[in-house]
């Protein structure tokens, strides 16, 4: 579109991939970046791995430079809200009382992190979630050797930080009602080998333990109360419990939603001039609507909406993958999982590499690679070309994946 008007709303990885991508196909788009947060965009996943542990300054998270926005002709509207959608009349209203007139617009909301409720505690000060910088900044300041941390949730959000808590010296325990943890993410097998990792680093992991209260203390939460009376002390806590995707502006607006803004293969919502991306966005994938919390889906999709404002009409079918960082483990993750019924695993070249590899039947849906980054490579790249992939072959540890790449299909 010659000179188009568009507007994202959120500046995170979807939101700077698609305006990266679209100020690449067209010159002279007129793009703006509409931004809640005061700071520059910045890169969600270093937060509670490389930041958190001290390794990465804001600087060196910043998903663009500071002069970049400019050099590229790309506004950006920092600390401001974008308060309403008048669909008819293609306007955004934003929390400062200016309006935004686009031709397309793109949703990049991302999702909001579950808290307890008030009433048992999940508001107190020194409870806290990981999503943004300012969460992760607040953690920072109470990782301090022998301080007691809980983590309520063990998922892979709550064990990052319980890694990265650990290895500053605080002693911390990890809460998981259900019977094990990662219940919702990964098979038994994966969640075995990332227990007995944390246990070896004295991480205590508690599943299938259910949270009565936060103990509070003079206004601050001082322990975790389960059932059966036990209390765990604290000095802080950690809810680790998900997300929700952030739709409230979408539904203002009269959009539809399914588990998130609902989009159609080309990342469109049910107004054809609004489209959808990252955590906040559901869409169809295999006969089946999904919603990813995924940097590189959000960035995947950023680049789709791109593509598909500038004229490609280009349905969105990247292969997901994922990755998560816990003490010395590179957890690498190629795949969707969802329907799986049976798993094989693939040692690796020494007892801390393997791979665990997801099948429906005979498909090869997934694979989740522990300190095995060439196994990743391969897997996703099978997945990426269909190639077949049998449950005999992942297993034979004589078979070599370099040659499933070459099969033909």
């Amino acid at each position: 579109m010659t000179g188009a008007r568009v507007v994202i709303i959120g500046a995170s990885h979807a939101a700077i991939a698609a305006a990266t991508k679209l100020r690449s196909l067209s010159g002279d788009a007129n793009i703006t970046i509409v931004s809640a947060e005061k700071d520059f965009p910045y890169q969600r996943p270093p937060l509670s791995k490389a930041y958190l542990a001290g390794k990465s300054t804001f600087e060196n998270i910043l998903l663009r430079p500071e002069n970049w926005y400019e050099e590229n002709r790309i506004t950006l509207r920092r600390a401001v809200t974008a308060m309403g959608i008048d669909r008819p009349e293609k306007v955004v209203r934003l929390s400062d009382g200016s309006r935004l007139s686009y031709d397309r617009l793109i949703l990049a909301t991302g999702a909001i992190a579950r808290r307890l409720p008030a009433e048992v505690g999940g508001y107190l000060p020194n409870v806290y979630v990981m999503r943004d910088l300012a969460d992760a900044n607040a953690l920072k300041s109470e990782m301090r050797a022998g301080q007691r941390l809980v983590v309520i949730g063990g998922g892979y959000i709550g064990l990052e930080a319980a890694s990265e808590a650990s290895k500053k010296g605080v002693r911390v325990t990890v809460l998981e009602a259900a019977d094990r943890i990662l219940k919702r993410v990964a098979a038994r097998e994966t969640a075995d080998d990332i227990r007995a990792l944390h246990l070896s680093h004295g991480v205590d992991i508690r599943e299938g333990v259910q949270l009565r209260r936060i103990v509070e203390v003079n206004g601050m939460a001082a322990g975790v109360e389960l059932d059966g009376k036990t209390i765990l002390p604290a000095d802080f806590v950690l809810t680790g419990i998900g997300v929700s995707p952030n739709t409230a502006l979408a539904e203002q607006a009269g959009l539809e939603i399914d588990n998130g803004i609902a989009t159609d293969a080309y990342l469109r919502t049910s107004d054809p001039a609004i489209f959808a991306a990252g955590d906040c966005a559901s869409f169809p994938w295999k006969g089946q609507r999904v919603r990813l919390e995924s940097v590189q889906n959000a960035t995947d999709q950023g680049i789709t909406i791109a593509s598909n404002i500038a004229g490609d009409e280009r349905a969105h079918d990247a292969v997901p993958w994922f990755w998560s960082d816990q003490f010395d483990l590179k957890l690498q993750i190629a795949g969707l999982n969802i329907g799986y019924d049976n798993v094989v695993t693939r040692q690796g070249a020494n007892p801390a590499c393997r791979a665990h590899f997801y099948f429906k039947g005979d498909e090869f849906l997934s694979v989740d690679c522990l300190n095995d980054p060439l196994t990743f490579a391969l897997s996703r790249k099978i997945l990426e070309t269909g190639r077949p992939l049998s449950r005999e072959q992942a297993e034979d540890p004589q078979f070599s994946l370099k040659s499933a790449v070459s099969l033909p299909l």
